[in-house]
């Protein structure tokens, strides 16, 4: 079973469903991190107060709503809490439409629905139903303390959850400048309009996803990997003096390490990184030391 978000139910007239929710998209997006070009630090952002420049610690911050310029109405995570919609793990059907009168702008973010193990026979039941009738069942869903506009519907052997928009997050399109349909000024002639029509049969084929990617990650990671196959590579690293007048017992960003390890091999035995890094700098030491003073010997001779 796939990692889920939460697991609960569908409410299908006096018939519940055990499922679980699981996300239906990945994005494979190319992680860019910003660094200072001058010692190749990680950029990081601080909490600031806009009037005096001081940082603002977590413990004195809290959320506002500015109703006017400057004038804000301040909201405690309590008050928050008792708007919040009642956490339920239930996806109850309210109604079924048909699939294709839903607006394909309201269609916002996808999740899988998967049976538990004693629910298999009524999601089936469910499932073929929908397939055959063509409908989709809209329902209320509460997800991460939000309430989201749903839609149901069958995809192959899945019942899709889709979140939806609520009318009222679509732009209308009347504040747009557009030739109107009704205006005969801009309604084509015959003969364009036949040849366009044309031109749009001879370009029709059945759609394939499978043969669209993304080609800008695929260039960007392709030069990625060539910088990194001709050495072009730097180490996050702070200044040198940062580094000497750091205390012995100072506390250490472990992610960074972490980073660092990805891809290493493990180290072996117990002894200390530092000291391990140490007696390696000094054995590459002696041995250039050892290869300069052979060269030395063979030109005397």
């Amino acid at each position: 079973m796939a990692r889920s978000i939460w697991k609960g139910s569908i409410a299908f007239g006096l018939v519940n469903i055990p499922v679980s929710l699981t996300g239906a998209e990945q994005r494979p997006d190319v992680q860019l991190h910003m660094v200072d070009s001058k010692n190749h630090a990680r950029i990081r952002y601080e909490r600031v107060n806009a009037d005096s420049g001081e940082e603002v610690p977590w413990d004195r911050m809290v959320k506002g709503y500015e109703y006017e310029e400057g004038q804000f109405i301040l909201l405690s995570e309590e008050e928050l809490a008792a708007v919040e919609p009642k956490l339920t793990k239930m996806i109850e059907i309210s109604e079924f439409v048909a699939l294709e009168d839903i607006d394909p702008l309201l269609f916002d973010k996808p999740y899988y629905l998967e049976p538990e193990k004693r629910g298999r026979k009524a999601y089936a039941l469910l499932r073929e139903a929908m397939r055959k009738s063509g409908k989709a069942g809209i329902s209320r869903v509460v997800i991460r303390t939000r309430e989201y506009l749903s839609a149901m519907f069958v995809r192959y052997d899945v019942l899709v959850l889709m979140l939806l928009r609520f009318p009222q997050e679509i732009k209308a399109s009347a504040k747009l400048e557009l030739p109107s349909s009704k205006d005969k000024e801009w309604y084509p002639v015959k003969r364009e309009l036949d040849l366009a029509e044309r031109l749009i049969d001879e370009m029709t084929t059945k759609w394939d996803p499978e043969e669209f990617h993304d080609e800008y990650r695929k260039t960007l990671m392709d030069y990625i990997e060539k910088k990194i196959s001709t050495g072009e590579t730097v180490d996050d690293v702070k200044s040198s003096d940062e580094q000497e007048s750091s205390p012995k017992g100072k506390i250490v960003d472990l992610a960074d390490y972490l980073e660092r390890s990805v891809g290493q091999k493990k180290s072996k035995g117990k002894q200390p990184a530092a000291k391990k890094a140490a007696k390696k700098a000094a054995k590459h030491a002696k041995k250039a030391a050892s290869k300069k003073t052979a060269r030395k010997k063979a030109r005397s001779a």
